[in-house]
């Protein structure tokens, strides 16, 4: 069960109202192979990327349209003011972590 109690008190969120974010959107949509909308995975992508202190998200194979892995980059910003505030903003998209 995630522990959104935890994650809303860290803050952590997406940039949502910019570019970037339309693009993540844009790019989950044109690989992923879901009936679940990603507003519904919002909270979960974030609370995984937090928890295991990493800056992408993985859609595996057996989710994708085309069954490969896809990779979604982002940059973490903290808050220089607080440190518990991190925004996650979407860079690119890809097939393979190097």
């Amino acid at each position: 069960m995630l522990d959104f109690k935890k994650l809303h008190q860290s803050s952590v969120h997406f940039d949502y109202f910019s570019e970037n974010f339309d693009r993540f959107k844009t790019d989950y949509y044109r690989y992923a192979n879901m009936d679940v909308p990603l507003t519904f995975l919002i909270d979960e992508i974030l609370f995984a990327m937090s928890e295991s202190q990493v800056n992408y998200f993985r859609l595996p194979s057996f989710k994708a349209k085309d069954n490969r892995d896809h990779f979604f980059i982002f940059k973490v910003r903290m808050q220089p003011d607080n440190h518990q505030v991190r925004t996650y903003e979407y860079i690119r998209h890809v097939f393979a972590l190097k």
